[in-house]
């Protein structure tokens, strides 16, 4: 397992293209790419960075999901034509950097629960199909406000497309309102990567190892789930920069130890 930073940890500390200085110097052994914003999404911005970015594996990149990703589950060809010339932007840029992997949202959550799969696997698959001529894999991240909202809908949409994989968030597991061993059980032998994050006795969100989750029990339910990948980093709580290297430090003892 590598231990990673996502740099939307440092959303509100600096730039995109400024993070990956500080990544590199918490030791992290890889990163995701946040781009938050339509600017952020063109080739000509990845170009400008990718030099900044050399010498870290990119593991995946993440986007800011309310721009364009529900257009893509439009039923109108015009709505679902905006939402692929981003996503075409967005390759390219994976493509600069380096990106295996897209941490995927999809469509806004239906209140009454009532998806219609079959429609959405359509869907999905021509978004996997289309992400795979740039060589990236779809990767379905569980989070409470949008598509997979709750356990069994990976494994719902992962019969009908088996060209996705899925991203285990632990953070959306815990706002969802169930245990996160459900999700991880959901997603087993198809987890592309995960995003981490600890919790306080609060409830406040924080770096891992300053709250009061489990990590060894969380680690060896990912590797027994069969995970091997990239675990991320992605949590904006902390002090000073130089706090996610100790985030990293805890990590990365722990996972020698499992």
């Amino acid at each position: 397992m590598k231990i990673g930073i996502s740099t939307a940890s440092l959303f509100k500390t600096c730039e995109t293209e400024d993070a990956f200085s500080i990544i590199k110097d918490a030791c992290a052994d890889t990163c995701e790419v946040y781009l938050g914003t339509f600017y952020e999404y063109r080739p000509e911005f990845a170009k400008k960075f990718a030099e900044r970015a050399a010498g870290l594996e990119v593991n995946s990149v993440h986007v800011n999901p309310l721009n364009f990703e529900p257009q893509l589950f439009f039923r109108g060809r015009r709505e679902r034509g905006d939402g692929f010339y981003w996503l075409d932007q967005i390759l390219r840029s994976a493509q600069l950097f380096g990106a295996k992997n897209y941490t995927f949202h999809g469509a806004l959550r239906k209140e009454d629960g009532k998806e219609d799969f079959d429609y959405i696997a359509e869907r999905i698959r021509e978004v996997a199909d289309f992400c795979a001529r740039y060589g990236v894999q779809l990767c379905l991240e569980n989070v409470r406000w949008g598509l997979y909202n709750r356990p069994s809908v990976f494994a719902e949409l992962k019969r009908r497309c088996n060209n996705i994989a899925g991203v285990f968030n632990i953070k959306q597991a815990r706002k969802s309102g169930y245990p996160y061993q459900m999700y991880i059980k959901d997603m087993a032998g198809a987890i592309s990567h995960c995003h981490i994050s600890d919790v306080d006795e609060n409830g406040k969100t924080c770096l891992p190892g300053e709250g009061v989750y489990n990590f060894k029990e969380i680690f060896s339910r990912l590797k027994d789930a069969g995970f091997d990948g990239a675990a991320i980093i992605e949590c904006e709580n902390f002090g000073e920069p130089s706090e996610l290297k100790r985030a990293v430090e805890f990590l990365k003892e722990l996972n020698d130890k499992i």
